[in-house]
C-alpha cells in the first residue's frame, strides 16, 4: 500500500489515510492557497509499526485491568505504548520511502508534524496534543522525527484528551506531514472568528518575530490585531512585549533569541511586527480559507524574508457555539431556553419537535401561530441541539423594553444585565413604538385562558380555585389516554394534537398564581414593608408539587428498610427493584412514589429522556444518600420536614408582623393586608404547576412514542425503540412507510453525545455569533463572587460542585454549587446547607425552592462551577447576593 502521498494528491476526505492535518493541507493546496510544498507519510506506515509493536495487546490489557482507562491506568497505557513504538524498528520499505520523498523536496530544512486521524475534527481540534519538529535537516533526522511523532500519539495529555472526547484509542492512527520549512521573519496564528466573543467575520491575529512556535506554545506575548474581514478595517491593535523569538538554527533545530525590548524593524510602526496592510492581507487570506471550508478556521501562517505570506495550517475552531439558522434578516438576539430551564445539555430531535408544537399552541393564544404547527413559532430557533428564543422584536419595541427587563430580573438576572446593555446598541434601535398591538395580543391571551374569570375565582374562593387546578390535572390525564388498539399513525396524530393543546390548559393556572403574587405586592404597598423584607411570607408554601415530591421522598427514606440502601451500589438496588426483590416495604413504598411522581426526571423537559418510572436509579441513589448519611430520621430540629414545618410557622409570624404594620396605617389596611397575604400563601406555590402539567404531558407522549418505536423496530426501520426520539414527529410518520433509519439515528446520537460534552453554552447570543456577556467580561476579585440574592441567610461550609445530579452525593451541610436546577435536582436540596447557581433570578426554580426550604441561596453567579472547587470553604450570604471564598 502507498505510504507517501504528495499534498496535491490529498483531499479533505482522506483523514483515515493521512490524518486531519495532512488532509487539510492537501485540501488547501488543491484550492490554490499558498501552502509550502510537502507530503504525508500515511497511516499505513504507522499501522505496520504499531502492529509490530503489539499496541493492540497493550490497549486490550489495560482495558481489562482498569476498565475505562482513567487516571493511573491511562498514564500506564501511554507510557507502555510510547516505549513500544520507540523500540520497534522502522520497516526498510518505509525508511526508503521517507528518504526518497525528503530528497524530492530538495533535501533542505523541513518541518515534521504529526497528523492524527482524530485531529482537526469539527468537534475536537486536538491542537498541540501531538508533536512537531522544526528545521529538521537530513534523511536520518527526518526518520527519527517521524518515529517521535508516532510516539507522541501516546503522550499522557493525548490519551486524556481522547478520553475526554469519547474517542477510542484503538481506532486512532497517526500520519506524519513533512513540509518545506519557511524561514519566517514573522509568524503566528489567526482565527477567522473571534474566539473569545464568538463574533464571526472578525479575524483575530497574533504575531511575533521568528517562527510561529513562539506564539503557538505561549512562550511570548504577541502583537494582536483584530480585523473586520468584510470591510478590511483594523478594529484593534495591541503591542505585545515579544521578548523572545524562536528561529531556525544553522544545521538544524531551533534556537531562542531573547530580545532586549519591543521590536523595531525598519519601516514598521513602533514595536508592531506587522503593518496594517499585512494584517488586512492576512484577514483576507483567512476569509478565503473560511469560504472554502464554509466554517470559521484556526490557522497558522508565516511571512518569509521576501515578504511572501504562507499558510501552514488550518483547522476548524471547535469552541465556537453554532449559530441558529437565520429565518429573518438583520441582527437578531437569541436567549437560551435551555439555560433558563437549567438543562445545559442538548435536547433530542423529538424533544425539540415537541417544544415547537407546544410553542405553536402558545403563539396561537396571542394570535401569532404558525401556518404549520410543526414549524413552531417564529420566535423559536434551534442550534447545537438546544432551543433559543428570538428576543429581537421585544428589544426593538418600546413596550418590550419596558416589560422584558422586568421579567428577566425576576427569572434570569444575569440575562437582564445583558439585555440592558443591548438596548444601548445602535444596531438595535426601537422600531415598534405603538403599544396597541401588545395590548391587543395580551387581551386576546387573557381572554383565551379565561384570565378574568380565574382571577375572580382566586379572589373569592381558594377552595374552588385549588379544586380547578386538581381538575386540570385529571383533565390532562384523560387527554393523554390512547386507545389500546391505536395504530402508530394514530398515536403520532394524538401526540401532536395533545402537545399543541396542552399549553393553553397548563398556563390557565397562572392567573391564579399571579393573583397570589399580585396580592403580595398589594400587601407591601398597604403595609409599607418592602417586598424584599417580606420573603419569609413565602417560606414553606403549600400546593407546590416539587416541594411536596421532595418531602414525600424524604419521608419515604424514614419508612423503608435501610440495610440494602446502606450496603449495596445503586445499580444493584435498581436491579433488585426491577425484579421486585427489595425488602417488601421498600418495594411497595418506592412503587407508590413512582406511581405518583414517576413521570418526572432530570432534564425532564426533554421528551427523549427516560423518566424515573423507566429508570429509578437516580431516585434509589438519592434514598441511599439520605440513609448512608444518617439524614433521614435524624435530629428532628434539622430534618427537612421539621424545617418545612418551622418555615410555615415563620411565615405565619412574618404575616402577622406585616399585618400589624399595615393596621397602624388604618384598620381597613390591616384587614385587606391579612386577606391578601392569606391568598398569597394559598396560591404562590402554584407557580410550579404549569411545568408539572407540561412534564406530565411529555411523559404520556413519551410512553406512546415508545410504542411507535417498538413498531419501527419490528419493521426493521430502527435498531431499538428509544431510537424514535432521534427522529421528529414528521420523520417518524414517514418512517412508518418503511426504509432504514438506523444510520440517520446513529449520526444524530453521535452529534448529541458530542454536544452533551460542551462545557459552555451562551445565555445570550447574537446572530453574528457574538456572546455579549463574554464581550463585556471583566476580571473579578477571585475571592468574592456576586450574583442575585435569592434566599436570605448566611452559611459557611464546604462546597460541593455538581454538574449532573444523577449519582451525586451531598453530605448534610455541604453547599451545592451547580449550573442551574430543575425539579430533578431538588432532592439534593434536602441535605444542602446552601445553594449557589450560575443561572437564574429571584423567581427561578432553584431560588424559590431554596426559600421554601429555608437554605441561603445566591443565583446568577458567573462561572461559579469553575471558580469554586469541591471542598473549598465558602460563605453564602443569601441576602447580599455574595459568595466569599474563605481561607482554609
Amino acid at each position: 500500500m502507498t505510504t507517501v502521498l504528495q499534498f496535491a494528491e490529498i483531499d479533505a476526505g482522506m483523514v483515515a489515510e493521512v490524518g486531519g492535518k495532512a488532509a487539510n493541507l492537501g485540501e488547501l493546496t488543491r484550492a490554490g492557497l499558498p501552502v509550502p510544498a510537502g507530503w504525508a507519510l500515511t497511516t499505513e506506515a504507522y499501522r505496520q509499526v504499531a502492529e509490530a509493536a503489539g499496541l493492540a495487546e497493550v490497549i486490550a490489557a489495560r482495558r481489562q485491568a482498569g476498565g475505562r482507562t482513567e487516571g493511573q491506568a491511562a498514564e500506564g497505557l501511554a507510557e507502555a505504548a510510547r516505549s513500544r513504538l520507540l523500540e520497534t524498528p522502522v520497516p526498510d520499505e518505509v525508511a526508503k520511502a521517507v528518504a526518497a520523498a525528503y530528497e524530492g523536496l530538495g533535501g533542505g530544512p523541513v518541518a515534521v508534524r504529526s497528523s492524527a486521524t482524530a485531529e482537526d475534527l469539527p468537534f475536537a481540534s486536538f491542537a498541540g496534543q501531538q508533536d512537531t519538529y522544526l528545521n529538521v535537516v537530513g534523511a536520518d533526522d527526518v526518520l527519527d522525527a517521524v518515529r517521535r511523532c508516532w510516539a507522541s500519539l501516546w503522550t499522557d495529555r493525548a490519551v486524556a484528551y481522547r478520553e475526554a472526547n469519547g474517542i477510542d484509542h484503538a481506532g486512532v492512527r497517526l500520519a506524519v506531514v513533512v513540509q518545506v520549512m519557511v524561514d519566517a521573519r514573522v509568524a503566528g496564528v489567526m482565527f477567522t472568528a473571534n474566539p473569545v466573543t464568538g463574533r464571526r467575520r472578525e479575524a483575530v491575529i497574533d504575531a511575533a518575530p521568528g517562527l510561529g512556535e513562539a506564539v503557538v506554545s505561549g512562550a511570548v506575548n504577541p502583537d494582536r490585531f483584530v480585523v473586520d474581514t468584510v470591510t478590511g478595517r483594523v478594529l484593534d491593535r495591541h503591542e505585545g512585549d515579544k521578548r523572545l523569538a524562536i528561529r531556525a538554527a544553522p544545521g538544524g533545530g531551533t534556537l531562542r533569541d531573547t530580545l532586549p525590548g519591543a521590536l523595531r524593524d525598519g519601516d514598521l510602526p513602533a514595536g508592531l511586527c506587522l503593518t496594517d496592510t499585512q494584517a488586512r492581507e492576512l484577514a483576507e487570506l483567512g476569509a478565503r480559507v473560511e469560504r472554502h471550508y464554509g466554517a470559521p478556521q484556526d490557522t497558522e501562517w508565516a511571512v518569509d524574508g521576501d515578504g511572501t505570506l504562507w499558510l501552514t495550517q488550518a483547522r476548524p475552531i471547535t469552541t465556537l457555539y453554532p449559530l441558529p439558522e437565520a429565518t429573518r434578516e438583520g441582527l437578531r438576539v437569541y436567549f437560551s431556553f435551555n439555560v433558563a430551564q437549567g438543562v445545559m445539555g442538548p435536547i433530542t430531535p423529538m424533544g425539540l419537535a415537541a417544544f415547537k408544537l407546544a410553542g405553536a399552541g402558545a403563539a396561537r393564544l396571542f394570535g401569532h401561530g404558525p401556518a404549520e404547527l410543526g414549524d413552531g413559532p417564529a420566535f423559536m430557533a434551534v442550534s447545537g441541539g438546544r432551543l433559543w428564543l428570538d428576543l429581537t422584536t421585544a428589544l426593538r419595541s418600546r413596550a418590550g423594553r419596558t416589560i422584558l427587563p422586568r421579567l428577566l430580573r425576576i427569572a434570569e438576572a444575569r440575562t437582564a444585565v445583558v439585555v440592558d446593555r443591548l438596548m444601548a446598541d445602535p444596531r438595535l434601535p426601537v422600531i415598534h413604538t405603538g403599544r396597541l398591538p401588545v395590548v391587543r395580543a395580551a387581551a386576546r391571551f387573557a381572554r383565551r385562558i379565561h384570565a378574568p374569570a380565574r382571577v375572580l375565582l382566586a379572589l373569592t374562593s381558594p377552595r374552588r380555585s385549588l379544586g380547578h387546578v386538581r381538575d386540570l390535572g385529571e383533565r390532562i390525564d384523560r387527554r393523554l389516554r390512547v386507545p389500546a388498539g391505536a395504530t402508530p399513525a394514530q398515536r403520532l396524530d394524538h401526540a401532536e394534537r395533545v402537545l399543541a393543546g396542552t399549553f393553553p390548559l397548563a398556563v390557565s393556572v397562572m392567573p391564579i398564581a399571579i393573583t397570589g403574587y399580585g396580592l403580595f405586592g398589594l400587601a407591601s404597598r398597604l403595609s409599607g414593608v418592602p417586598v424584599g423584607e417580606m420573603q419569609d411570607v413565602l417560606r414553606s408554601l403549600p400546593a407546590n408539587p416539587t416541594t411536596e415530591m421532595d418531602l414525600e421522598l424524604w419521608g419515604l427514606a424514614g419508612r423503608i428498610e435501610p440495610e440494602p440502601f446502606r450496603e449495596l451500589p445503586v445499580h444493584e438496588l435498581a436491579r433488585r427493584y426491577r425484579e421486585g426483590t427489595l425488602p417488601p416495604k421498600a418495594q411497595r413504598e418506592i412503587t407508590g412514589f413512582l406511581d405518583r411522581y414517576g413521570h418526572r426526571g432530570v432534564a425532564e423537559i426533554d421528551l427523549g429522556l427516560p423518566r424515573w418510572s423507566e429508570d429509578p436509579a437516580h431516585i434509589l441513589g438519592v434514598l441511599a444518600n439520605y440513609l448512608r448519611t444518617g439524614a433521614a430520621g435524624g435530629v428532628p430540629a434539622i430534618a427537612p420536614d421539621a424545617l418545612f414545618a418551622r418555615g410555615a410557622a415563620d411565615a405565619e409570624t412574618a404575616m402577622a408582623a406585616v399585618v400589624t404594620r399595615a393596621r397602624r396605617r388604618g384598620r381597613l389596611r390591616g384587614a385587606v393586608t391579612r386577606f391578601a397575604l392569606r391568598r398569597t400563601r394559598a396560591y404562590a406555590g402554584l407557580r410550579e404547576m404549569p411545568k408539572f402539567f407540561l412534564v406530565q404531558t411529555l411523559a404520556g407522549v413519551r410512553r406512546s412514542m415508545l410504542a411507535v418505536g417498538e413498531h419501527l423496530v419490528a419493521t426493521g426501520v430502527l435498531a431499538e425503540s428509544h431510537d424514535v426520539f432521534f427522529l421528529t414527529f414528521a420523520e417518524a410518520r414517514a418512517a412508518l412507510a418503511g426504509g432504514d433509519r438506523r444510520e440517520l439515528v446513529a449520526e444524530r446520537r453521535a452529534s448529541h453525545e458530542r454536544e452533551a460534552r460542551r462545557r459552555h453554552v451562551p445565555r445570550v447570543m447574537l446572530s453574528d455569533g457574538t456572546e455579549p456577556e463574554a464581550q463585556a467580561a471583566t476580571t473579578a476579585d477571585p475571592g468574592s463572587l456576586s450574583g442575585s440574592a435569592a434566599s436570605a441567610g448566611t452559611v459557611t461550609g464546604p462546597a460541593r460542585v455538581v454538574l449532573d445530579p444523577v449519582g451525586a452525593h451531598l453530605e448534610p451541610g455541604e453547599i451545592l454549587v451547580c449550573p442551574s436546577t430543575d425539579p430533578g435536582w431538588t432532592p439534593l436540596f434536602l441535605t444542602a446547607g446552601g445553594l449557589v447557581m450560575e443561572m437564574g433570578g429571584a423567581m427561578s426554580h432553584g431560588a424559590v425552592v431554596a426559600r421554601e426550604y429555608g437554605i441561603p441561596a445566591v443565583v446568577g453567579v458567573a462561572d461559579a462551577t469553575h471558580r469554586i472547587g469541591t471542598g473549598d470553604l465558602i460563605t453564602v450570604d443569601g441576602a447580599a447576593g455574595t459568595v466569599t471564598l474563605q481561607e482554609d
